[in-house]
């Protein structure tokens, strides 16, 4: 029977996918104030236009100052305008009307990495037992 791990593993070129858990929000309704009265407004909803704050849209920006295409994690205000976070920074008032869903938030944050060089698939190599 095979072996589950080849005695040479060829890395070179692949692009590993970085997975870290990042939550969900919180349950807390309000905050409170050192006596444990409640000191703001209960949570207002938490869907607006039918996107949540995490989720991985793609937004087209045809008219204005923003004019390009943004993709990362948005943060959603009550009157539509949303804050998109990409790679590059954070882009803040963006119509919903511009915004299509990727994904929806699931509680983890996607990340690619760079491919793997010869000389580090090597170093992969040399440090397998």
């Amino acid at each position: 029977m095979p072996a589950s791990t080849p005695d040479v593993l060829h890395v070179e070129g692949i692009v590993p996918l970085v997975i870290m858990a990042a939550g969900r929000g919180s349950r807390q309704m309000c905050r409170m104030d050192r006596f444990g009265f409640p000191r703001t407004q209960p949570k207002t909803a938490r869907t607006v236009r039918g996107f949540r704050t995490g989720d991985l849209v793609k937004a087209v920006v045809t008219q204005g100052k923003k004019v390009g295409t943004y993709q990362g994690r948005v943060a959603v205000r009550a009157t539509g305008s949303f804050d998109i976070t990409t790679s590059h920074g954070t882009v803040q008032g963006i119509s919903h009307r511009s915004c299509v869903l990727v994904q929806r938030n699931d509680g983890y944050r996607y990340e690619r990495k760079s491919a793997y060089s010869s000389s580090e698939s090597r170093s992969l190599i040399a440090d397998l037992p």
